[in-house]
């Protein structure tokens, strides 16, 4: 018997498989797979959840691909073993998707928030983010948001303007993944909290390899709490996710748990992130970037979107790039070039 093709009874039935196998397997809590909900309705897939094409989505588009080069903490490292937005994301997806598991949510949804969450962070990490911040507020009088451009990279950028339509629960996921607003699934709420897992224990990491940091000048009291190592201090902070979330109905962590992260998230903010010593760089790429965002400010670059303004153009344009594109963008508006 040959392979039936797709139609509507296979849509059917492949729904109404998942539905029974959400119904005996998730929580009551647990976002569901069906029906979809999208800005542009569409037949849904004979063999994929909705959650599960926007995951293939996120995956198969171009801002993703760029994550690899784009900087996590530090810039342009000479090591092959520090981490990129790329293997961020995929570390806090593994993560995110783990508790998903235990706690019955939707691994699905989750996936794709967690892959989708940082496609709109610019070149050249935290620095990159704040020095574009700074620049549009002067300029334009409006603020640079990673997670609302990651939005936007989702909703307006990708497929040449089309965007990726995905459905209303990952773009809520990721456009509340941080800042102010709340996600409006247990899923995204995962996400939110275990972005910062990954992200302050592999940075961690990258800093001690870096020289940045010594063993000896991490907090005594946080690392005692949660581990001496990343992987034991992920293990804490997800257990006690785990189990503090089963017992509220909700994403949440203990006290003493989830404030030693906290701690241990603005030490690395004072000693790392933003601290003069561990980014000696900074001066450069802001010069780098003020220089670009000047230049394409006055020399506004082609729409990424139909009826895109001046400041979506420059910032579309800049957010868009990796550190080495943007680096040798500079160079050529920069340096003198040989006939």
């Amino acid at each position: 018997m040959g392979i039936r093709s797709t139609s509507e009874f296979d849509v059917r039935a492949f729904a109404a498989r998942v539905e029974g196998f959400e119904q005996e397997r998730l929580s009551p809590l647990a976002t569901r797979s069906y029906p979809a909900i999208r800005a542009r309705a569409e037949v849904d897939a004979a063999h994929r959840t909705p959650f599960q094409r926007d995951r293939d989505r996120i995956v198969h588009c171009k801002a993703f691909r760029r994550l690899k080069h784009k900087t996590q903490v530090f810039i342009a490292p000479e090591g092959d073993h520090y981490r990129t937005r790329l293997t961020h994301t995929l570390e806090a997806c593994g993560i995110a998707r783990n508790v998903a598991r235990a706690l019955a949510l939707n691994e699905d949804l989750t996936e794709a928030i967690g892959l989708g969450h940082d496609l709109g962070h610019p070149p050249f990490g935290h620095i990159g983010e704040r020095v574009l911040d700074e620049c549009v507020g002067e300029r334009y009088g409006i603020r640079f948001r990673h997670n609302e451009h990651s939005l936007r990279v989702v909703e307006r950028l990708e497929r040449d303007g089309e965007g990726l339509n995905l459905t209303e629960q990952v773009r809520d996921g990721i456009l509340n993944h941080t800042g102010s607003g709340k996600p409006a699934t247990l899923e995204g709420r995962i996400v939110r909290v275990v972005d910062r897992i990954a992200y302050i224990n592999h940075d961690i990491d990258d800093a001690l390899r870096a020289g940045v940091l010594e063993r000896s000048d991490l907090p005594v009291a946080e690392i005692e709490a949660l581990g001496e190592t990343g992987s034991a201090r992920i293990e804490t902070l997800v257990r006690d996710l785990i189990e503090r979330s089963s017992e509220e109905g909700d994403i949440v962590q203990s006290d003493d748990v989830g404030g030693a992260m906290l701690r241990l998230r603005k030490f690395m903010f004072d000693r790392v992130y933003l601290a003069a010593d561990a980014q000696r760089e900074r001066p450069r790429i802001e010069h780098l970037l003020r220089a670009l965002f000047d230049h394409y400010a006055e020399h506004l670059p082609p729409p990424a979107a139909a009826g895109a303004s001046e400041p979506e153009r420059v910032v579309d344009y800049l957010a868009g790039m990796t550190d080495r594109f943007a680096i040798r963008t500079f160079s050529d508006l920069a340096l003198p070039q040989g006939y």
